[in-house]
């Protein structure tokens, strides 16, 4: 029997509860493009974020979603993977995180990444946000 925290699991499971948790993230709609998306080059990659950052990171018990969405896009903001911020602004949402509340993420990541940082992420949020307050 496998523990929460993943221990236990063979790869198959691991995938599969990775790909449960994928698509309840960031949609099935996402997850069925990149998976049309995938050539023989990126196959191994995509059974590798299936397997460890959706079926072991985003799994584990120690945090919920919505507190996972909070790490994502400040670390999203921080590195500037302004495609990824916007991917991960929509899983917020569904994961939870209110218009206002993603907005005071960007407002906090502004003292620690950097002004322009913040207000890029503004900027690209702004459009998505609307929809949830607008």
């Amino acid at each position: 029997m496998s523990r929460p925290d993943g221990v236990g699991l063979t790869d198959e499971e691991r995938y599969d509860r990775g790909m449960v948790v994928r698509r309840a993230v960031l949609s099935d709609a996402h997850v069925d493009r990149s998976i049309a998306n995938t050539t023989p080059q990126t196959a191994g990659f995509q059974d590798f974020i299936t397997r460890y950052a959706w079926g072991e990171v985003w799994s584990r018990p120690g945090l919920e979603r919505r507190e996972r969405s909070i790490a994502v896009l400040t670390a999203m903001i921080a590195l500037g993977h302004h495609e990824e911020f916007v991917m991960h602004v929509h899983a917020a949402l569904r994961n939870g995180l209110t218009a206002a509340e993603i907005e005071e993420v960007i407002l906090q990541s502004a003292i620690y990444c950097g002004v322009p940082a913040a207000n890029t992420a503004f900027r690209l949020a702004a459009p998505i946000l609307a929809g949830e307050t607008g």
